[in-house]
């Protein structure tokens, strides 16, 4: 009886820690994709169990998913929506099953990120082509008002054409990074205050500001910079203004092809950098000192595929995982959590996966 009991509380424990976890994937849909995919991800061994179509959707290519982990956002990255814009789409969550509730305009073409406010009273989409990137309440059944305010980029330079590719709240500001207008523009997060920058953070020309990270005290910022292959690293000062402290290549210095940035990540605890390079089809590893947040290179891991787009840390911090949008599969990678390092493990197949964001 005691020995039976023993082993009753040993399967349960067993059973408790190897709990599949939820990951959601955004893809584009103009190939076999139909939309938003669920899988189960084994957080013990690195391995994807199971997908299936979670929701027809136009190519969703970001997806937010908010604290209480009732309601995820996606965006429709297109032009044909209303008046050539795109749009945003809420879903409720109920055991990590998603059902369709409410469908907004993005006020600009091509919408490719969504991100939700430290509250989740608002959320921030960035429409690419649209040059512009919007502001919505979120109500407390998830449903999106507004706009409460667009930040509108095509009237800051009359010489450059903006791309508004990402953006996201940052301490108590909203930063967007502009890949036309090569730089990051930081907007006070009041509605009075949004129709001017009050901050802009300028990039080398033709850098091509894509993705943005920081820190956890969000002393240092991390810029990926997609045109010119770099990362552009700043520092906050007792005023609470970013400058530019240094710029590394994300490349190898052998490397002779074509190859262009996509995505950035910060380590749980802050010791490491991770970068995309498509073209190039690796993981660039950085470790970041403590102290000063410059970064050193730590080596690269070749992704298993071709064109790296959204890569994500598991929760547990041991694995990576990439989206490879033209070789169609997601590549799943060990962390040595004292080196930084990435071992490959293994891969699934997806048609033209995009964005990963675990639940």
């Amino acid at each position: 009886m005691i020995l039976s009991l023993a082993m009753t509380l040993v399967n349960c424990t067993t059973e408790k820690e190897i709990k599949p976890l939820t990951l959601f994937v955004g893809t584009y849909t103009d190939a076999e994709s139909e939309g938003i995919y669920k899988m189960q991800f084994d957080s013990e061994n690195g391995k994807i169990l199971s997908s299936k179509l979670a929701a027809r959707i136009t190519s969703p290519s970001y997806l937010a998913i908010n604290q209480q982990r009732d309601f995820l956002y996606a965006v429709q990255e297109s032009n044909d929506f209303e008046n050539g814009s795109g749009a945003v789409t809420t879903f409720a969550m109920k055991n990590d099953s998603l059902t369709e509730m409410h469908t907004v305009s993005s006020k600009g073409a091509h919408p490719c990120h969504v991100s939700l406010s430290p509250s989740g009273e608002q959320l921030a989409v960035a429409n690419y082509s649209g040059g512009n990137a919007s502001i919505y309440e979120v109500g407390t059944d998830g449903k999106l008002s507004g706009p409460s305010a667009i930040m509108d980029h095509t009237q800051i330079d009359s010489t450059k054409t903006p791309h508004a590719h990402m953006a996201k709240w940052v301490n108590d500001d909203i930063y967007i990074a502009d890949l036309g207008l090569d730089a990051l523009l930081a907007y006070s997060d009041e509605a009075a205050e949004m129709a001017k920058p009050k901050a802009i953070l300028q990039l080398p020309e033709d850098a091509g500001p894509r993705h943005f990270t920081t820190t956890q005290n969000g002393k240092f910022l991390y810029v990926i910079n997609e045109l010119n292959s770099s990362i552009s690293v700043f520092e906050k000062n007792g005023e609470g203004v970013y400058s530019d402290i240094q710029n590394e290549s994300t490349l190898a210095a052998d490397f002779k092809g074509e190859s262009f940035c996509a995505d950035i990540h910060v380590s749980h605890d802050s010791k490491f950098l991770y970068g995309s390079n498509r073209g190039e089809n690796t993981i660039v590893i950085f470790a970041i000192d403590q102290q000063t947040g410059r970064i050193s290179l730590v080596g690269r891991e070749g992704v298993q595929g071709d064109w790296p787009r959204n890569f994500t840390l598991d929760p547990t911090g041991k694995f990576l995982l990439v989206a490879n949008q033209n070789s169609n599969n997601i590549t799943v990678f060990k962390r040595d959590l004292e080196k930084g390092t990435l071992t490959f493990l293994n891969e699934h197949k997806l048609s033209k996966p995009v964005c990963l964001v675990f639940l």
